[in-house]
Parts: structure tokens; sequence; C-alpha cells
């Protein structure tokens, strides 16, 4: 059986660069964090129903946590279903940092008229790699012709003129269109039936998937009887939403001069994933395993590995709040 991979799957190996110890006084590791410290900084998957809008269903995220602030990374049709990863509190900041991790659907795909077996999968079959997409005319960004990837394509079943299927795909790719495009290549024409998001990078609807009465119920149990195993389950760290990035972690010494806007140089690195390259999205780590910020790698790997002095890491998004970790810290 062929293994299916979205950018999210990839395998990473840790490079050791110096060794240190990190202080138990300051931090906490994200499995240590309260249900309170989770709604301030988390993700809740949600299982988005058929009707409302992914902005509508936040709206109720909001109201039924009561939190002020919330977010979602990759908007779904009304009509679709499936993974909404919805940010709590200060987790709408790596919003966009999940836009690299691939997403997977499930669509039913209707033919406009029947069509040989052997056929619809050669056509299904075209659409993996690299394609041209121009957004159908209801979208939310301009027309222009762009191009995205499909990491795979596989036909399901066949019944008539319905075929299902599995896809997964870079964001920002219009299943939808690429349904049509499917349908011209077979010359028959098809549509879009229905659509069903499994999949958003590290977020998959098997896992801590909550429906929004789920999510309500978990909230009671939680505030009324004190009852925390449901709530437990769906309240997730924002560190779960970095997964696929790789990895830089930091001495302790180092946090607080990142937190403050500055950028991280070669002498506070302990530990890095052996591919990253110049360029490269990653995520800034302490040896807790706490998401600091997020940048773009100024070097790759092996620079980073043997640098003594430099800035390596460009920081675009701070995510830990200053005072956590002291401006140094000494070992007692």
């Amino acid at each position: 059986m062929t293994i299916r991979r979205l950018p999210a799957d990839k395998e990473r190996t840790l490079v050791v660069r110096a060794e240190d110890v990190t202080s138990p006084i300051h931090g906490m590791a994200p499995q240590n964090r309260t249900l309170e410290d989770l709604l301030k900084s988390g993700i809740v998957n949600v299982d988005k129903p058929p009707g409302p809008s992914s902005h509508e269903v936040v709206s109720w995220v909001k109201r039924i946590l009561g939190v002020a602030r919330a977010g979602h990374s990759g908007t779904l049709d009304p009509k679709v279903t499936g993974c909404l990863p919805v940010m709590l509190g200060n987790g709408t900041k790596i919003a966009k940092a999940l836009l690299t991790a691939g997403k997977e659907y499930v669509c039913v795909m209707r033919l406009h008229k029947e069509v040989e077996e052997e056929k619809i999968r050669a056509a299904c079959a075209e659409f993996v790699g690299q394609i041209y997409q121009r957004p159908p005319l209801r979208s939310s960004v301009k027309r222009r012709l762009r191009i995205r990837k499909i990491y795979y394509l596989d036909v399901l079943e066949i019944a008539g003129k319905d075929v299902l299927f599995r896809t997964g795909c870079e964001a920002g790719t219009y299943i939808r269109k690429l349904v049509y495009d499917c349908g011209e290549v077979l010359g028959c024409g098809a549509h879009m039936a229905e659509l069903r998001r499994t999949r958003s990078g590290p977020f998959k609807e098997d896992e801590k998937l909550a429906t929004l009465h789920d999510l309500m119920d978990a909230y009671h149990f939680w505030r009324e009887d004190n009852d925390t195993r449901l709530i437990s389950n769906f309240l997730q760290p924002i560190e779960t939403g970095v997964l696929h990035l790789p990895k830089i972690i930091i001495r302790d010494s180092a946090v607080s001069a990142l937190c403050h806007g500055a950028n991280l140089a070669a002498a506070g690195v302990l530990q890095l994933h052996s591919d990253i390259k110049r360029g490269d999205l990653v995520a800034i780590m302490t040896l807790k395993g706490e998401l600091v910020a997020t940048g773009v790698a100024q070097q790759s790997a092996e620079v980073i590995t043997d640098a003594k002095s430099g800035i390596v890491v460009d920081i675009n998004r701070v995510i830990m709040t200053p005072d956590v970790y002291p401006k140094s810290w000494q070992k007692s």
C-alpha cells in the first residue's frame, strides 16, 4: 500500500550543536499547561458543519469558550465540512505558518456522463504534480493564474457518474476548479458534488476533532462539573500548529532577547533540524518544547551548525510573551 504524504509528514533529523540545561523556574512544557493557559494560547481542531461560513464557526467557538480573540487557518466554503483549525488568543499568530503544511480532501466528483474507469483514473493521474489554476469567479482572491502542487490524487470508488477521490494539495488549491478541469480533460464535464477536508497539516479528522456540540458540552462539563476529560482532549497547545516546521532549539538565555525583538544569533542555538535551508520558515523552540517565535533561516543547517557568530534567523513573528524568561539566566 502506497503511503501518501503531505509536507507536514516530512521526517527530520535533529543535530546537536551545543549542550545546555533549562531552568525549572522559568517557562513550562506545553503538556503541563492549564486549561486556562490553553484558552489564552491554544488551538481547537473543529469539525466544520455544512451551512455556516468559516468566519461564523469561529464566532461560535469564541462564544462557546468565552474567548475574546480567535481565528482560523484555511477558509472552507459554507457547504464544505471537515477540519478547521481554530486558533485561540495568542494562537492566532501562527495561522499563516500552517499554510506550508498541506491539506487533504475527500471529494465526490460528478461527471456529466459516464466514462470508462481506466480513462477516469488516467485523467486524475495527470493532475499530480504542479498544476496551473485560476481561482473560480466566486472566490476571495484575485483571479490570477497561479501554480499549485497536488501531492497525490487517488480514486477511491466509482459508481456510475460519481467518482470518489482523495487528494493532498498545497494550500490555496481550489478543489472545485480541480474537478472542473478534470471534467474538461475527460471531455464530459464535471462538477463538485461534495467535499470534506480530512487534514489541515498536522490536524486530522481522526485525532482530537471536535464538533461545535462536543465543544459546548465539554466546556460545560468543565465549568459546571469540574470534569476536564473532554475539554482536555480538544484544547491543544499552540506548538501543535508548528509540528510541520523545521525547528531550532535555543538556550534559555536567548529567549528574552527574541521576545523583545532581536533576531536569533548563532551563539543561542543548541539544536536544529538538519534539512533547514536558507529562506525556510522555521520554529524557534526552548529546551522545554515551548514555541518562542517563527522566522526565516538566513543560513542552511550546515552553516548554522559551524557558525561562531552572526544572525542565523530573521524573526518575523514573536509568539511568547516577554516576561516568561528573564533577560539572562544564571545557574543556581
